[in-house]
């Protein structure tokens, strides 16, 4: 159930956003006061837009086209069954 657009919260906090992309809060607060990351400022609140976040996510990424299909796979691995 917390894939319901409903109960997914607009705004995350530094912990919850931190824990989403993987980094420290000491990593997301440096990023924050360099302009990096995408943030809002509630009064004395900072609170990280979900949405935003994904957006930005989207825009870091780095190298071919973002299409699965275009993304050379490693040999090594197993081959996923969900794979097309």
């Amino acid at each position: 159930m917390q894939n319901n657009p409903l109960t997914r919260p607009l705004l995350l906090t530094a912990t919850q956003a931190a824990e989403s992309l993987a980094i420290s809060p000491r990593k997301l607060w440096s990023m924050t006061q360099s302009g990096e990351v995408p943030h809002i400022r509630l009064g004395r609140c900072l609170r990280y837009p979900a949405d935003d976040l994904r957006l930005w996510i989207d825009d870091q990424k780095k190298g071919a086209s973002s299409t699965q299909s275009q993304i050379p796979r490693d040999p090594r691995l197993p081959v996923s069954r969900d794979a097309p």
